[in-house]
């Protein structure tokens, strides 16, 4: 099959056919398995070439990201950082029947990263800044539950920046001592002014200058997946603009919460956190 496939390309090739139009000759390339809380299941649903239509798959509420690869539909599921060890179930829709799918989330142990921000307004907010960072927070978590339906989805990230990876994804944070939520993201080290580019295609979601996450780009890829770049200097899209992957989003900075200059990038997968580095290739990971 895939040598028919590849014969079938090089023909589109040679008659200057837009090869893209064809969506059901590409297959995706799965990101990492890793059932804890954070991580991401892939589980398998069925085969594509039984005739039966793409299955549909959702995690309570929240649609799931379903895709195929190698002949086979998969569900990839973002599990949340606060997500309970032990088994779930996903709810799938294969024509008109609907049954459970169940899978294993097992315990993990972040390590803890312990902060000292100068800045104290940054951790004791006064009336103002506590109620502009609730209603960003508001904001941001709506954004995360956004799904757009979407006939592919590249799984297949780059690093958005060039830079050493430093602040691991789940790690329990302290600023001056206090506890926070855990770390979501991935931290690129990086000198201000740094390009920072999308980690794949998709459509700028949302721009915006957040307390915590100082100027911020949202990208949908589809299906419930969505990457954040934070902190940055200079912001060059719009929102409701198509990119491609690799083109430049903006240069990175030190705004919001920050001790200073970094990427901090965040992957979104049915609306849960999830670590980036599950999508970014061995060979590519510093």
């Amino acid at each position: 099959m895939h040598t028919l496939t590849a014969i079938t390309l090089r023909i589109c090739r040679r008659l200057n056919l837009l090869v893209l139009a064809w969506p059901l000759l590409a297959h995706a390339s799965l990101p990492n398995a890793s059932n804890v809380p954070g991580g991401i299941a892939i589980v398998p649903l069925g085969s594509t070439s039984n005739g039966a239509d793409k299955p549909q798959t959702w995690l309570g509420d929240q649609p799931v990201l379903v895709t195929s690869d190698h002949d086979q539909w998969y569900a990839v599921v973002g599990l949340p950082l606060d997500m309970t060890p032990g088994s779930h179930e996903l709810s799938v829709k294969i024509g008109s029947e609907t049954k459970p799918e169940s899978f294993v989330v097992n315990p993990k142990n972040y390590p803890e990263q312990r902060v000292t921000l100068k800045d104290k307004s940054k951790v004791e907010l006064s009336a103002a800044d506590l109620a502009r960072a609730e209603r960003e927070i508001s904001a941001i978590k709506e954004l995360k539950r956004h799904w757009r339906p979407a006939q592919d989805t590249d799984l297949a990230f780059i690093v958005p920046a060039e830079g050493k990876l430093a602040g691991r994804f789940g790690l329990r944070r302290f600023f001056n001592g206090e506890p926070r939520s855990p770390h979501a993201g991935l931290d690129v080290a990086v000198a201000s002014g740094t390009p920072v580019k999308a980690s794949a295609q998709g459509q700028v979601l949302a721009v915006g200058d957040y307390f915590f996450n100082g100027k911020t780009v949202f990208i949908d890829h589809g299906n419930g997946l969505i990457t954040m770049y934070c902190h940055l200097e200079r912001i060059d899209v719009q929102t409701g603009e198509a990119v491609s992957k690799g083109q430049l989003l903006g240069l990175s900075g030190k705004t919001g919460r920050a001790t200073g200059p970094h990427l901090h990038w965040s992957v979104v997968l049915n609306g849960a956190m999830v670590d980036p580095e599950l999508f970014i290739p061995a060979k590519d990971l510093q």
